[in-house]
């Protein structure tokens, strides 16, 4: 289970670093890597992000845990 956390956690990132790069300079960098957004590779790449994402929500379950562990 610590992978695919780990795997999530990167992808999450890359799709955060994506998104910061389309809001400060206007390029889609997963789209520049695969030679436009309509390709297969980036819609796959987008698509592992935005299941990534979904899975990390379950994150928001650990935080009060922490708490209770203090």
């Amino acid at each position: 289970m610590k992978t695919l956390d780990g795997i999530a956690l990167a992808l999450v990132i890359v799709g955060g670093i994506n998104w910061l790069f389309v809001g400060l300079f206007q390029l889609d960098l997963v789209a520049a890597l695969f030679a436009g957004s309509d390709t297969m590779m980036a819609r796959i790449v987008y698509t592992l992000v935005g299941i990534a994402a979904l899975y990390s929500l379950k994150f928001f379950g650990w935080l009060g845990e922490s708490e209770r562990a203090r």
